[in-house]
């Protein structure tokens, strides 16, 4: 901005040394000299403040550590983040998510997103990362640099038990409405195999809709499938039949971040500390683990 400003202002004195052309020429000399020696020192604080400015803008990692803060995008997603009776978030990505903050030294905070506006979130910089049990798909890919992938995963059907044995394969699947989140996997899904479906803001809702009856099915992710759905669940009254796909978790940073190799870093420790696997047995998604 620096240098911005001093080109306008040496043509505006530039201009009024010309018209004052009749004064003396020790005088002009002297303005002259000052202003090159203001242009100067402006000229210099500027390109010495350019290196740490470009670096800053350069770097997420120096962008985060600046701030203090990684904001982390996600949804409520259990058992990848969800909130504890005390509101605090919970869940594997959760607990990773605070660690891998903690490596850098910044606090993590934890921001609901529209699952459908991530992308949109994250080059806006009103998040930092998305780590919310994301399935890398070629637009996600494509968009976000991301790091390896921790967890394996599937898009599940999830119907009511009493009419489960109905619905065992994708050929018995076409006469149903489905409730997918919004910008998922199990939409992704749900229009690679033509199925009617509507979309809603989370999975948590896709399950609403079907225990409410407003939706024939849905189609979620399997882990969330495994923590709340069936027998000691909020959901006893549904199960999964049909699994669609498999898949692969990842985490998403801005295109071109270097926080995804710093992840990739804490990942590796982690694993091979075995605090991952801890952390994973916690929720009961060890079996999904990715080796690092």
């Amino acid at each position: 901005m620096k240098k911005l400003t001093v080109f306008p202002l040496a043509l505006l004195l530039s201009l009024f040394l010309a018209a004052c052309g009749g004064q003396a020429s020790s005088g002009s000399e002297t303005e002259g000299s000052t202003q090159s020696e203001a242009v100067s020192e402006e000229e210099s604080a500027s390109q010495e403040a350019t290196p740490d400015s470009a670096q800053t803008e350069g770097s997420d990692m120096a962008y985060v550590k600046e701030k203090g803060t990684l904001v982390v995008g996600i949804t409520d997603f259990e058992p990848m983040d969800y909130k504890n009776e005390s509101g605090e978030w919970i869940g594997f990505d959760a607990d990773m998510a605070k660690a891998f903050g903690e490596s850098l030294g910044v606090a993590v905070e934890f921001v609901e997103i529209d699952w459908d506006n991530k992308i949109m979130e994250l080059d806006g910089k009103t998040i930092d990362c998305v780590w919310n049990g994301m399935t890398l798909t070629a637009e996600v890919t494509s968009s976000m640099e991301c790091s390896r992938a921790y967890c394996n995963n599937a898009q599940v059907v999830i119907v009511p038990a009493a009419v489960a044995d109905q619905y065992q394969d994708e050929a018995s699947l076409s006469g149903l409405t489905f409730a997918v989140e919004a910008g998922s996997a199990g939409e992704e899904q749900a229009k690679l195999l033509n199925l009617t479906c509507t979309p809603v803001k989370a999975q948590s809702d896709a399950l609403m809709e079907v225990a409410a009856g407003t939706s024939d099915a849905a189609i979620i992710d399997s882990l969330m499938a495994a923590a709340m759905v069936g027998e000691g669940t909020g959901y006893a009254d549904l199960t999964y039949t049909v699994g669609l796909n498999s898949e692969e978790y990842g985490v998403g940073f801005r295109k071109g971040s270097d926080l995804a190799a710093a992840l990739n870093d804490f990942f590796a420790a982690s694993y091979a500390d075995g605090s991952m696997m801890e952390c994973a047995e916690t929720y009961g998604v060890q079996a999904a683990v990715v080796g690092q």
